[in-house]
């Protein structure tokens, strides 16, 4: 299994954990409440899983033809609003523990590029990455070893919303954090440098006029850029 370090983006992602002489994954919906911050820890757990996995196929089909791969079942509740639901799961990389001498290997981080949320989204396609040899690779301008973490509210969560809001992305190679919360809108070739925060409290909104620099900012209120 690759596995990669943690970063503050990723306190959600499951672990390899040792139990006895067996290597198990360790997901979020299985740990008890107050050992949550034990997990989402990024120096208790220092690495977690990519989801990439190799197996060797012969001792794969072996194992299946002896009946012999068990999988532990994840009950993982949740709400679909407003209704709460139960939402049973089965993790591939919970499998390891069903090898002889299964192996957790460090990986570079470009080996890990999940898209999950529009947050995820608005980082690959920003000037964080470039397109080399047909593969996403971290862009060479950016001069920090990690991402910047973005944290986007409601009004980003769906596609539809998120291309409206965004003119285009922003400039981000030097941007450490961004939270956007509220109706909030941005022009096209903004540049985000630092720590950027936008909130738009309710009936409010802020539109983040074209060309715009923001580095070390806090921007609340109402703003509005009209055309003329």
């Amino acid at each position: 299994m690759e596995v990669t370090p943690k970063t503050p983006a990723d306190i959600k992602g499951g672990t390899l954990t040792r139990c006895g002489d067996k290597l198990r994954l360790l997901e979020l919906a299985q740990v008890p409440e107050k050992y949550i911050d034990d997990f989402t820890s990024v120096r208790k757990f220092k690495y977690f899983n990519t989801n990439n996995l190799w197996i060797n196929l012969s001792t794969m089909a072996r194992l299946l033809e002896e009946d012999r791969i068990s999988m532990e079942l994840i009950v993982n509740p949740k709400t679909l609003k407003p209704t709460p639901v139960i939402q049973l799961e089965e993790a591939a990389g919970a499998a390891i523990h069903n090898f002889d001498n299964p192996r957790g290997l460090t990986v570079p981080r470009h080996r890990f590029l999940p898209v999950k949320f529009t947050s995820d989204l608005m980082l690959v396609m920003s000037n964080l990455y470039v397109l080399e040899k047909g593969r996403i690779v971290p862009s060479p301008k950016r001069n920090f070893p990690t991402l910047p973490l973005v944290k986007l509210g409601k009004h980003f969560g769906h596609i539809k919303n998120f291309k409206e809001r965004l003119r285009t992305i922003p400039d981000m190679l030097e941007l450490d954090h961004l939270t956007v919360s509220g109706d909030v809108h941005f022009g096209k070739d903004v540049k985000l440098k630092g720590t950027v925060i936008i909130i738009a409290r309710e009936n409010e909104q802020i539109d983040i006029p074209p060309g715009a620099v923001l580095e070390n900012k806090i921007i609340t209120g109402n703003l509005r850029v009209l055309p003329h």
